[in-house]
This record gives C-alpha cells, sequence and structure tokens, in this order.
C-alpha cells in the first residue's frame, strides 16, 4: 500500500510543474471558498470577454482590423446588455409577478384535474398520495409568492449593489478583451519562463472555456428565441418569462430541462385545459428539447470535452451546494476544467 502511494506521488507530484499547478489549484480554491461571492462579478465579466472575443475574432475573419472588429463587438454586447436590461428584464418581472400571484390557482387546476382522472380510473390511481402532494404544491408556491411579493425597502442594498455590477461587469469585460496580453503577460510573470506542460494545459483550458462559453451562448438564443416565437403562437401566458428559462434552462443539463418543464405544463395546462392547444404546447416545447439535445447540442459542441450526465449532476450538487445560484451556473465549466487538469496534469517519468 505504501509503496502504491509512493510510486503514484512519484509519478504526478514530483515534477516541479506538478507542483506550481498544485499551489495554483490550492490558491484559487482558498480564494473562492473564502471570498467566493465577492469573485463572482469578476467571472462573469469574464465570460463575457469570451463571448467578446468570438465575435471579434469573427469579424476579423471578415477583414476587419482588430481595433474596428474589438469596437464593433463591445457596441453589439453594449446594445444587447442595453436592450435586455430597459426592454426584457422588466416584462419578465412583472410576468413573474403575475405567474407567482396565479401559482395557487394553477396548483387547484391542476388538482381539478387530477380529481377528474382518480374519478375516472378511481382502481389505478391513489388520491391519498396526489392530494398530499398537491397541498405541498400549494404551500410552496404561497411562500416562494409572498417572498418575491415582499420584495421591498429592505432589499435596497442588495438593488444598489446589482445596478454597480451592472455597470462594473461589462466594464471589466471590456477591459479583459482590449488588455488580455497586458493581464495575461503580468499573470505568466509569476511562473517560471519554462513552463511547456503548464502551457499546454492552459491552452487546452482556454480552447475548452472558450469553446463552451461561446457554445452557451449560442444555444441559449436559439433556444429562446424558439420557445418564444413557438409559445407566443398560440398566445401563451407569460410567453417571455417561460421563453427566457427555457433558454436559460440549458445552461444545467438534464436538471434545467426537467425543472423548467413544471411551470411550462402548468401554464399551459391553466390557460388551454386539456385541449388541442395544451397538447400542441407541450409538443412543440418537446420537439424543442428533443432538438437541442440531439442536434443542437452535438452540432455546437462537437470539440468540448464530453463530460458524463453523471459527472454533470455531481458538478451541479457539489459546485451549486458551496456556491449556490452561481455555483450551479458555473458548475459545467468548473467540470470542464477539472477533466482538463486530470487528462493534462504534467507527471514525472519513472524509470
Amino acid at each position: 500500500m505504501i509503496d502504491t502511494l509512493r510510486q503514484w506521488y512519484e509519478h504526478h507530484l514530483t515534477h516541479r510543474e506538478s507542483v506550481i499547478l498544485v499551489i495554483i489549484i490550492a490558491l484559487t480554491c482558498f480564494l473562492l471558498a473564502t471570498i467566493g461571492d465577492v469573485l463572482m462579478p469578476v467571472l462573469v465579466a469574464l465570460i463575457l470577454a469570451y463571448l467578446m472575443q468570438g465575435v471579434a475574432d469573427g469579424l476579423v475573419g471578415w477583414g476587419f482590423n482588430k481595433t474596428i472588429a474589438l469596437s464593433g463587438a463591445t457596441l453589439l454586447f453594449s446594445g444587447v446588455f442595453l436592450g435586455f436590461t430597459v426592454g426584457v428584464a422588466p416584462l419578465v418581472w412583472r410576468q413573474l409577478v403575475g405567474l407567482i400571484r396565479e401559482a395557487p390557482a394553477m396548483v387547484e387546476a391542476v388538482q381539478a384535474e387530477v380529481a377528474g382522472l382518480i374519478a375516472k380510473y378511481p382502481t389505478m390511481i391513489e388520491q391519498a398520495p396526489i392530494d398530499e402532494l398537491m397541498s405541498t404544491l400549494q404551500g410552496q408556491a404561497a411562500s416562494f409568492g409572498q417572498a418575491v411579493l415582499g420584495f421591498g425597502l429592505s432589499s435596497i442594498p442588495g438593488v444598489l449593489t446589482f445596478a454597480i455590477y451592472m455597470v462594473l461587469i461589462p466594464l471589466m469585460a471590456f477591459f479583459f478583451l482590449k488588455d488580455r496580453e497586458v493581464i495575461l503577460r503580468w499573470v505568466l510573470s509569476f511562473l517560471p519562463d519554462d513552463r511547456p506542460q503548464l502551457d499546454q494545459i492552459g491552452r487546452s483550458m482556454n480552447v475548452q472555456i472558450a469553446n463552451y462559453v461561446r457554445g452557451k451562448g449560442i444555444e441559449i438564443t436559439i433556444i429562446g428565441v424558439v420557445s418564444y416565437v413557438a409559445f407566443k403562437a398560440f398566445d401563451l401566458n407569460y410567453t417571455a418569462l417561460l421563453a427566457l428559462s427555457v433558454g436559460l434552462s440549458v445552461i444545467v443539463p438534464y436538471i434545467g430541462a426537467f425543472l423548467v418543464t413544471i411551470p411550462v405544463i402548468l401554464v399551459a395546462l391553466f390557460q388551454f385545459g386539456l385541449t388541442g392547444d395544451f397538447y400542441w404546447v407541450v409538443g412543440l416545447y418537446m420537439v424543442i428539447q428533443v432538438l437541442d439535445g440531439n442536434v443542437l447540442v452535438p452540432l455546437l459542441f462537437s470539440e468540448a470535452v464530453d463530460l458524463h450526465p453523471v459527472a454533470i449532476i455531481i458538478a451541479v450538487l457539489v459546485f451549486g451546494g458551496l456556491w449556490g445560484v452561481w455555483g450551479v451556473f458555473f458548475a459545467i465549466p468548473l467540470a470542464t476544467l477539472c477533466n482538463v487538469l486530470l487528462v493534462s496534469w504534467p507527471s514525472a517519468v519513472i524509470k
């Protein structure tokens, strides 16, 4: 046992670059564990910088010079950011408040439909577990609604912090993109000049994160727009809120799709009942999810690291438990980084 551990140690942790990498990982984990909430806006700005870099690279490929490409990417994301903040965000908030107010009534409508099915098929469905589940859902909907609708003066400090972040995050993203070479040189100045394996790991991580961030940005946009068009065609209530939720749900594979399905079905059932429109809306939504998982994802992430569904679920549980909502959003990028490290870890050669 001791010899096995010694051989593993000599193979993986005696190389100079392995020691440096352990120090970097330990320092990063310490910073995230202690001031992770403070650093989250920086991580969000880095993601925006990756997205802007993709647009800038595309403009350069079309023949624009670097300065014009950088300015174009900045103007595009500034316009999208301003349009979302001024136009989409208030609409989504109003629809969220309306949905929460109607949530107890929606649960009652579902309960009535289930009661009808129980009366029709009494030998196939037991009523007691259904009543208990519906009672729990009503209680959760009411408490959640009171929490959101009670958003008042006590939340002003959080609103002010959010407003400050809305200015700082785009500003940091711009400087990350504009001065990325200067920032990289400064960071790399703390490392030894001779670091071939660390450079290889860095390049692999950069490629994987860039592929993931840009692919997810495209996927969110496509799924959100297609869902909006599909829901709007049937004049579904809370179209903007549901479409945005469906788009953002792709950030957390499997779990996000499962969670967002519940409000889509509840809203459609409450509005249409068990009619043809209900089945059409649910059917189109399922088609969107199937096309996303079987066509769009393989097309966008063909070059990205393939993570097993179990690894994705574990990453969501671990990072979500550590950093809450932010941890859920960043679970897949962090899991991708861990996978790249495991594949590319520098090791000494034992003779």
